[in-house]
């Protein structure tokens, strides 16, 4: 992946090397006692907390609507976070990747007659306080706050991810972390269109949790596709995209399936607990955002096949 020609963004918030623990307590509470979650449920819920994600809240909003709400979160107050390019290459990889989507984005908006107002993204190591959405911590891996629209990432998740899965390797990994990012854009975008408040109502009007996982599911496939829209655009400003690159972002997409992730904890698969989506579907939203171009390629709520 070539992205020296990127524009670096500014809404970088940088607090890495701060320390963890701000305000004190955990991320989110899973929801416990009679009539919680099961173990099973658990265990899924705790793996994909290290993969691609959103507000931890918003993950489990299926789950938790049974379990008499979700729960409350804590505001605590953040660091003072380092504003602009960071310094560091990992830093300016990622501010570079940020300013493509801002690009694409505001584009694509304009061309709607829609103005794009960028997340900010926040850095941080171990653990950073994560505003309306609790504390972030690298277990939950990143994941989009919609209250601050802010999306916050630990780029340990860049090794663990090629350590755990070697999908790719090296240089190679970029755009898969290019599309990790990509994707927390992607929720970032349906936050604007309105899409994410409106299958949080669904996700409450459902009448099973099953069915409010397969909500779930469509946001989620849906900003694996709109993260391939990104790739298509960027494309076309500038061929960034080395041999191997695709490869590496859809060996990703396919290890990240919860029906992999499921039989490798549990050893088997339960498809009305899916919250992401299989290995085969998030492999096929992404290619079809990439090759594409469209935002109205990416309607996972109008099909009934995912």
């Amino acid at each position: 992946m070539r992205w020296d020609d990127f524009r670096r963004s500014d809404n970088i918030e940088d607090v890495r090397g701060q320390g963890g623990g701000y305000g004190g307590g955990g991320g989110f509470p899973i929801p416990g006692g009679g009539g919680g979650l099961g173990i099973g449920t658990i265990i899924i819920l705790g793996l994909l907390g290290w993969f691609l994600g959103i507000d931890p809240r918003i993950l489990i909003g299926g789950a938790e609507i049974f379990q008499g709400g979700p729960a409350q979160q804590t505001q605590r107050q953040a660091p003072p976070a380092k504003q602009g390019r960071p310094a560091d290459q990992q830093g300016d990889f990622v501010a570079a990747v940020i300013g493509s989507t801002e690009d694409v984005w505001s584009d694509i908006f304009r061309a709607n007659g829609q103005t794009y107002r960028p997340a900010r993204l926040r850095l941080y190591s171990g653990a950073t306080a994560g505003g309306a959405c609790g504390m972030a911590q690298s277990a939950m891996g990143p994941f989009y706050c919609p209250p601050d629209k802010r999306i916050f990432l630990d780029t340990a998740f860049f090794r663990e991810m090629e350590q755990k899965f070697r999908a790719c390797s090296g240089k190679q990994c970029e755009f898969a972390q290019a599309y990790v990012i990509a994707h927390e854009v992607g929720h970032h975008v349906q936050n604007l269109l309105g899409i994410l408040p409106r299958a949080q109502q669904m996700q409450q009007a459902a009448g099973s949790r099953a069915q409010a996982n397969n909500i779930q599911v469509r946001v989620e496939l849906q900003a694996d596709c709109l993260g391939g829209v990104w790739a298509n655009h960027a494309r076309r400003k500038k061929d960034f995209i080395d041999p191997g690159d695709i490869e590496g972002a859809i060996g990703i997409a396919s290890a990240i399936g919860d029906d992999r992730l499921q039989k490798q904890s549990t050893g088997r698969v339960v498809p009305d607990s899916f919250t992401h989506g299989s290995s085969e579907q998030r492999v096929r939203w992404f290619k079809r955002g990439l090759e594409s171009g469209r935002v109205s390629d990416c309607d996972t709520f109008r099909t009934a096949n995912l």
